[in-house]
């Protein structure tokens, strides 16, 4: 399965880059192969400062090795090597009508001292991050997602929608990184989903990405902006930066697992504003943005 999924995410991230270049029209991804002493690599690649990208990264790893002593004791279990690969995207578009959006599809193992699998996953999902609020881009994106979902179960929609509004959430500031989408994680062998199964729904999951993203792109990427609405991108900016470096799981993993901290931090975005106790005007757009982000809805 690590074999066959591997596989997968090298030819999705050549897919996705290659439509984003089309897309953006001037700049190319630049490629980053490294190498992890403790076992495994990367394959980073970067877009940065183009037509429609003020920054991007798709990024795919695989990792292994000894489980750190840290994560041994998250998990519950002693003296384990582990295997992970994935694919993880986040995309910064220089328009502040074009949303930001992050992407990431994963399979983990576990294996005793005699290399035995003891434990196997999948996780990952899709997630919108826009700075004025479109409805209509907010309902195509989550179709979309749930047009995926609902071809493996009814009820998986619902259930990795709600994960998804928990998971992107900023407690310390009360109020969501976006509008959400798709989060799961831990998608075991059960009795009734196999890991074949499992595998067939997040692959379909990751092919659905270019359907939900790009023609949101495609409509907003000429719209006209002023300084003003520039900055209110910038000042929301950091609120993306502050839930991946104090929230998010896969940043915390990269780090506790010696990663490439250049990929970890390739989500980061390139200009950020942090004002003090900055408040939009009530019944502007960017009011409205906010309390959306406060009160997490159903679009579908």
């Amino acid at each position: 399965m690590k074999d066959k999924f591997y596989n997968y995410i090298q030819q999705l991230q050549d897919t996705i880059t290659a439509k984003l270049e089309e897309i953006d029209g001037q700049a190319k991804f630049k490629e980053d192969l490294w190498k992890r002493p403790e076992g495994g690599g990367g394959r980073t690649r970067v877009i940065e400062n183009g037509a429609v990208f003020e920054k991007g990264g798709v990024n795919i790893s695989a990792v292994h090795g000894e489980l750190p002593e840290s994560m041994q004791k998250f998990f519950g279990v002693k003296n384990c090597d582990f295997f992970a690969c994935g694919l993880s995207l986040v995309l910064h578009p220089k328009n502040p009508f074009v949303p930001t959006v992050h992407a990431n599809w994963r399979y983990f193992e576990m294996y005793d001292t005699n290399g035995k699998i003891i434990s196997s996953w999948f996780g990952g999902g899709q997630d919108l991050t826009p700075y004025y609020l479109f409805e209509e881009d907010a309902i195509h994106f989550h179709q979309t997602c749930k047009d995926a979902c609902d071809k493996h179960h009814p009820d998986f929609y619902p259930q990795y929608k709600k994960r998804c509004d928990t998971y992107f959430w900023n407690t310390h500031r009360e109020e969501a990184r976006g509008v959400g989408g798709l989060f799961f994680d831990y998608l075991k062998d059960t009795d009734t989903l196999n890991m074949k199964d499992r595998y067939s729904f997040v692959t379909e999951i990751g092919n659905s990405f270019l359907k939900g993203y790009l023609p949101i792109v495609e409509k907003r990427k000429e719209t006209s902006f002023t300084k003003e609405q520039k900055d209110w991108q910038e000042i929301r900016r950091g609120r993306y930066v502050e839930f991946n470096l104090i929230h998010d799981k896969g940043t915390l993993f990269g780090l506790k697992t010696n990663g490439r901290i250049e990929s970890i931090l390739m989500s980061l975005p390139p200009k950020v504003q942090w004002h003090y106790n900055h408040l939009p005007e009530e019944g502007s757009e960017e009011y409205k943005l906010v309390t959306i982000l406060k009160n997490p809805k159903d679009w579908v």
